[in-house]
């Protein structure tokens, strides 16, 4: 990972706060997306003191195009090609298909799907140019296996996991890789605004989920690991 441009949305969240330390230390260019610009300059200012290549906030909102292509464009500017992006942005709701309103279905599909889609799409157009790269989507379990209470969830985690094996199909004689992620619980501050009872001291910590994410990136680049399955141990082969 030494030197490659990594991309990361959401990478204020749980899984990004502790991955992004990962890839400093592994000396990468690391450019940091989310839409708070203060802990995005914190993250980015650790992310230098702990020896990344380089360290760039850019607060984006992913679901509007316009930002998200700004925000291609603007690590393009900077490093002449994108390596790595890692789709991180999400948000959660879990209630009865028949309570979810119009405006909560539209969120679930624009940040889990719409935001994903574009900067896939965005940095797909500069890695087929490169002929490399590597894109990494998180539809987690609930994007593997449906279950009540998250049907606009699942909806939009649904459609990751069909956009992302459509355009590795079209982009895999390019050279461009894709990994999906299910991961179990993760004990972030996803769950946060999320009134269902759940034992979050049973979830993956988000430590564990930055260790799969590192393992994955240093695989040789013949090697792709399409899919991958984490979950907690009480929860094993859902």
């Amino acid at each position: 990972m030494s030197q490659a441009v990594v991309l990361i949305t959401g990478a204020t969240g749980g899984i990004g706060s502790a991955l992004v330390p990962l890839l400093a230390q592994a000396g990468a260019h690391l450019v940091l997306a989310a839409r708070r610009e203060d802990p995005l300059r914190t993250l980015a200012e650790k992310a230098m003191s702990l020896g990344a290549a380089s360290g760039l906030g850019i607060p984006a909102d992913v679901t509007d195009y316009a930002q998200a292509e700004a925000l291609v464009n603007q690590t393009l500017q900077r490093h002449g090609r994108i390596d790595v992006v890692i789709n991180l942005a999400g948000a959660g709701i879990l209630k009865p298909a028949q309570h979810i309103t119009p405006v909560e279905l539209e969120r679930m599909l624009a940040v889990n799907l719409k935001g994903s889609f574009y900067t896939s799409q965005l940095a797909a157009n500069a890695m087929r140019e490169q002929k490399s790269g590597h894109i990494l989507n998180f539809p987690g379990i609930l994007g593997r296996h449906p279950m009540a209470m998250a049907s606009a969830y699942c909806a939009a985690k649904f459609g990751v996991v069909g956009f992302t094996k459509c355009m590795a199909d079209e982009l895999k004689r390019f050279g461009v890789r894709f990994t999906l992620f299910y991961f179990g619980g993760i004990d972030s501050p996803f769950w946060d605004p999320i009134s269902l009872k759940v034992q979050r001291d049973k979830m993956l910590s988000p430590a564990t989920a930055a260790e799969a994410i590192r393992f994955v990136l240093t695989m040789p680049a013949n090697a792709v690991p399409n899919e991958v399955v984490l979950q907690p141990e009480s929860h094993q082969f859902l």
